[in-house]
């Protein structure tokens, strides 16, 4: 079936998917957003609350609306959110979620395929990267049209300690967290500048109170979405900016790179597993990965963070 004009389903309305209902409406580009979960419940009270903005003075008028997963079959993007969440006290292991969103993934991809193989999806799922992994190689689905948010979120933490350090907006900072979306995550600081001027640069031409200490901030970006985790119970806003970013990038056709999550078929000597890198979004969804210039240093990080995603998808039963 032909696509809806930006027509956005929403798969799971909790903490994030709710999130994600929220970011969507404020980047006013969609004009039909409908919300699945296996709470009927929770998915037409979320898109009821969400009907009542739309009265307001500069709200979009859209269309927003409960639904099964029939209304994935003309959506332009779907944005998978269901299942569990890590919680606080998961941070030494991130496959205690595996087993458990395995399944989920089964009946969401399983439901979804039923409709549609033309819509983009974007997936926040954890873990994200084995997640990924099997969403783009046991449903049949064209795999260009599936990555996950991966570190998309990671780079954008990065980016913020980066320029709070130096005293500029973030959107000035140039520069990735690579491989896996969670705690082996690391900093391309090789590929890092502020407004042209490189890494190694940084601290001449700003003057930060204390030099740059690379292990430091490479250690709090992934620290810091436990420091959420703690003091919140969990993370919502970032992940949905996240995937929004994602979305409008593939409604607007915008080409543009950022580091997603989707499965490796020889990058760097790996394949059979998947992680972030640059790639490029497009209405078609990832147009191609870019193989960007590592130093050795960051290729051995980026294998040995391919090698924690390939443990956790050991344990959900799906290497192969």
């Amino acid at each position: 079936m032909k696509p809806t004009k930006n027509k956005l389903v929403i798969v799971g309305t909790g903490h994030v998917g709710s999130a994600v209902l929220n970011c969507a409406l404020s980047l006013d580009l969609m004009s039909e957003i409908v919300t699945i979960d296996k709470i009927k419940g929770k998915a037409e009270g979320e898109a009821l609350d969400s009907t009542h903005t739309t009265s307001f003075t500069y709200s979009p008028n859209v269309r927003i609306h409960s639904g099964g997963y029939e209304e994935c079959s003309d959506a332009r993007v779907i944005i998978i959110a269901a299942g569990p969440s890590i919680m606080p006290d998961d941070k030494s292991d991130r496959t205690v979620l595996a087993e458990k969103n395995v399944e989920t993934m089964k009946d969401v991809m399983s439901s979804i395929s039923k409709y549609t193989k033309d819509a983009v999806i974007i997936i926040i799922t954890n873990p994200l990267d084995t997640m990924v992994y099997y969403a783009q190689n046991y449903f049949g689905y064209p795999k260009n049209k599936i990555f996950g948010t991966g570190t998309s979120l990671d780079s954008s933490r990065f980016r913020r300690i980066i320029a709070n350090k130096y005293n500029v907006d973030p959107k000035d900072v140039h520069g990735y967290m690579l491989g896996e979306h969670g705690n082996s995550a690391f900093p391309t600081w090789s590929l890092l500048n502020i407004g042209g001027v490189s890494c190694d640069r940084l601290d001449e031409y700003f003057r930060p109170k204390e030099p740059l200490d690379r292990e430091k901030v490479a250690s709090e970006v992934v620290n810091v979405a436990y420091d959420v985790l703690h003091l919140k119970g969990f993370t919502s806003a970032g992940i949905a900016m996240a995937a929004c970013r994602l979305a409008k990038a593939v409604l607007l056709d915008e080409h543009s790179i950022m580091p997603v999550s989707t499965t490796l078929e020889g990058e760097y000597g790996l394949k059979d597993v998947a992680l972030s890198l640059p790639c490029i979004i497009t209405e078609n969804g990832v147009e191609r990965r870019i193989e960007v210039p590592l130093s050795e240093d960051e290729i051995e990080k980026l294998k040995f963070s391919a090698g924690n995603i390939l443990k956790t998808m050991e344990a959900a039963g799906l290497t192969k």
